[in-house]
């Protein structure tokens, strides 16, 4: 008796035919470009692809396990952009793999009261350990790191089947963002920059993002006003605020393992805010 196969969600059916079919067309135009940064990234989107489908096609313990995978690897960057005492890290780590678990045994475990004892929980450390000096500082650093990372990421389990959409049309906006930079920034209105903060980022951009995050979203079947302008604000804001962090910690890249992006907090910026955001509404 064979085993049977994992049935698919319809949002899965529909994710991985327009992954496999989006990524073998650029495949192939890549064969005519000649830019290695471009085929490292192609690289990293294939396997990306292949975790993400991978994952969440197994319902919520998968979207458990991506949710803490990333929140751990993102944790570890974060601790050390901004410096991040042991104690302070491992309160994040263990927030990476404790809340989405804890988001899918428990539904609507993030209430005000949960809020309250996260907080908590970042203060601690340096309260334990009496640091006058850095003390402050020590806890709004991981009190925000457990508000972009840990809590961000149960959102891929809170949101079920939607959450393949939601990450699909993330990446797209990414390459919305990039490709509008450069076809729409180069001159005109467009190519002003969003901000000092990152100043190759243009409203070029902005408008490449929001195209291709409404074509991701409508061919997922998972296209309403809230959710697109989530996206859109995700990813403009996502990466605004990693560039801040950044530039705070004089670093370029959150990492270089991740070929063609850096870190791995390079490539789920956008996803973190949004997520957030997708969280608060109703």
């Amino acid at each position: 008796m064979t085993p049977s196969a994992i049935p698919l969600s319809p949002e899965m059916t529909r994710a991985v035919p327009f992954l496999a079919g989006t990524l073998t067309v650029s495949g192939l135009v890549l064969v005519f470009v000649h830019n290695a940064e471009l085929r490292r990234r192609w690289r990293t989107w294939c396997v990306t692809a292949l975790i993400l489908c991978g994952t969440l096609a197994f319902g919520p313990p998968g979207a458990v396990l991506l949710a803490a995978g990333l929140g751990v690897v993102g944790s570890v960057e974060y601790a050390r952009m901004v410096g991040l005492r042991p104690a302070d890290g491992a309160v994040l780590l263990c927030a990476g793999v404790l809340l989405p678990l804890g988001a899918w045994l428990r539904p609507g475990l993030l209430t005000l009261p949960m809020a309250g004892a996260l907080f908590c929980v970042a203060v601690l450390p340096p309260l334990l350990g009496q640091d006058i000096t850095h003390g402050a500082g020590r806890a709004a650093r991981t009190a925000f790191g457990l508000l972009w990372l840990p809590v961000a990421l149960t959102g891929l389990v809170s949101l079920g089947e939607t959450a393949i959409a939601i990450c699909v049309s993330v990446a797209f906006a990414d390459v919305g963002g990039w490709c509008g930079g450069r076809a729409l920034g180069r001159s005109g209105p467009l190519s002003l920059p969003l901000s000092g903060l990152s100043p190759a980022k243009t409203w070029g951009g902005v408008v490449g993002s929001g195209a291709l995050s409404a074509l991701a979203l409508g061919v997922m079947d998972a296209w309403t006003p809230l959710r697109w302008l989530a996206v859109l604000c995700g990813c403009v804001l996502g990466d605004l605020l990693e560039s801040m962090i950044k530039r705070g910690a004089g670093v370029k890249d959150a990492g270089r393992w991740l070929p063609g992006f850096g870190g791995l907090l390079d490539r789920i910026d956008s996803l973190l805010v949004t997520l957030l955001l997708l969280g608060a509404m109703p």
